[in-house]
């Protein structure tokens, strides 16, 4: 069996590298140009009314709405699914693997990727379908439907529906369960407590059970509630968790005030210059600093890979237009906002004082991998002010219970996706089945950590992607019609 499962591990690998390396950064890259182009660049344009639509709009107690959402809470539900661990551990693998410069090329994707989920936010309220009962379905399924008629957009939508149910419903739940406990087992870890124990030949932690089961009962409490409920939690969840991270990011920055031009520095010098860090010839280091920078900050927003336009859909608004440029700030908040908070930590602490060196990368970056990397900048920071062995622990509960938020919040959203596209597949009645595996998955998430799972993951994903920037593509048209280019569209439907 370990045999089976080594060699399986063995072929997820190759196909995610393949595919990451290869097929969809370019994929994703020419989503985002043909969108940016072909909208005269909506992300610049309308940047000023997409803030208005959200900053005029906040509150943490919206309207019930009898069908749908709020424009915010449709936002805030898309937010609760990027703003996950990638934002933490993806920034810092980035980092790790390309180089400062790494996090250059985020920012160019998420540039990019903001004319593209524009693009499917659009098109997820021009294609919504409102039922006899008031209640509304929309998402990828239904533009990929209308891009392609007949049995090849049928196929489409199935392989899609597939694919989410598998990436962000079941294994996608598990790994951000794991994210979340692993964490808290580190803070009582480093806190001298030893947890771990032995059942049935299996190695476990009674505290990563505890919170996995603590976990899995508040999201099914959520989850049960309906889709009211989703956006009652995620309207209130996601502006208090992106001010908590970036208030404590604020912190550490104004403690380390004087390297911070320097952290800046070190972005744009090694997004050109990678192998004066990273090593290797020039044009290895800066492939791999670009094609980092471009996988981490891909799946960072999630533009393109067909998520989040499954709440946009649900926004009750007056043009498809107006949910676009709502759903461009959430990209910009993901990336620019709370990921580059990270990176600025990250690179300010440990590459400005010399901690990460040319000469520690060939020895692994000194010890420090992408899973523990916030936690070292941030306790490094309140080591300063407190002590090294309080400064330690501040950092890990800090890093923690951020994660805890991210992960938390990106649990609720994507279980939602998953059970949108498994209703797709097996009928409304299929919903309490659903509920349930996906519940014990965010439980199971907590018992153990597989790296087959999490390839899994990732590979689902990358799935997720082909069909769903086919369809962008066929439908570049139908979206051009719909943007606002000027006052004489503004009556646009």
């Amino acid at each position: 069996m370990d045999k089976f499962m080594d060699a399986l591990y063995n072929v997820v690998v190759t196909i995610n590298t393949y595919l990451s390396n290869y097929v969809l950064i370019i994929l994703l890259v020419g989503v985002g140009l043909f969108f940016t182009i072909r909208t005269k660049f909506v992300q610049v344009r309308c940047f000023g009314e997409g803030m208005k639509n959200v900053f005029g709009n906040i509150k943490f107690k919206g309207a019930k709405n009898e069908s749908g959402m709020s424009s915010f809470q449709a936002l805030a539900t898309a937010i609760a699914a990027q703003v996950g661990t990638g934002n933490i551990v993806g920034a810092c693998g980035a980092i790790l693997v390309g180089g400062p410069g790494a996090i250059f090329w985020m920012w160019i994707i998420a540039f990019l990727g903001m004319a593209t989920i524009y693009a499917e936010a659009v098109l997820a309220q021009k294609t919504r379908v409102v039922n006899a009962d008031g209640s509304i379905e929309g998402g990828p399924v239904n533009y990929i439907k209308a891009a392609f008629k007949g049995k090849f957009g049928k196929f489409l939508a199935v392989f899609f529906s597939i694919a989410t149910v598998i990436a962000l419903g079941f294994v996608g739940a598990m790994v951000q369960s794991n994210s979340i406990a692993s964490n808290f087992a580190n803070v009582f870890s480093t806190a001298g407590v030893d947890a771990s124990f032995t059942f049935a030949g299996l190695e476990l932690n009674w505290i990563m059970l505890l919170v996995g089961a603590i976990v899995a009962a508040v999201a099914g409490f959520v989850l049960l509630g309906g889709v009211q409920r989703l956006a009652s939690v995620t309207e209130k969840l996601v502006p208090i968790m992106a001010l908590l991270y970036i208030v404590g990011g604020l912190f550490v920055l104004a403690i380390n005030i004087t390297d911070v031009p320097a952290a800046f520095g070190m972005i744009f010098k090694y997004a050109f210059q990678p192998q004066a860090l990273i090593g290797g010839a020039f044009g290895a280091a800066i492939a791999k600093a670009i094609t980092q920078g471009a996988k981490r900050g891909l799946f960072s927003n999630e533009a393109g890979m067909g998520s989040t336009p499954h709440a946009h859909a649900l926004a009750n608004v007056k043009k498809p237009h107006d949910q676009g440029t709502t759903a461009m700030i959430g990209v910009f908040i993901d990336t620019f906002v709370v990921l580059t908070m990270t990176a600025l930590v990250v690179i300010s602490t440990l590459y400005c004082n010399g901690t990460i060196t040319p000469d520690t990368y060939a020895l692994g970056n000194a010890g420090i991998s992408n899973a523990t990397m916030a936690q070292s900048a941030f306790g490094m920071t309140f080591a300063k002010l407190f002590g090294e062995s309080a400064g330690t622990m501040i950092g890990n509960i800090f890093v923690a219970v951020c994660l805890l938020f991210f992960a938390f919040s990106t649990i609720l959203s994507w279980n939602y996706f998953g059970k949108v596209n498994f209703m797709n597949l097996f009928g409304k009645k299929s919903v309490t089945i659903y509920s349930i595996i996906a519940i014990v998955f965010v439980f199971l998430g907590s018992a153990f950590q597989n790296d087959l799972v999490w390839e899994l993951t990732d590979l689902a994903n990358y799935l997720m992607v082909l069909p769903n920037a086919i369809a962008l593509f066929a439908l570049g048209g139908m979206v051009v019609t719909l943007t606002k280019f000027g006052k004489n569209k503004d009556d646009l439907q």
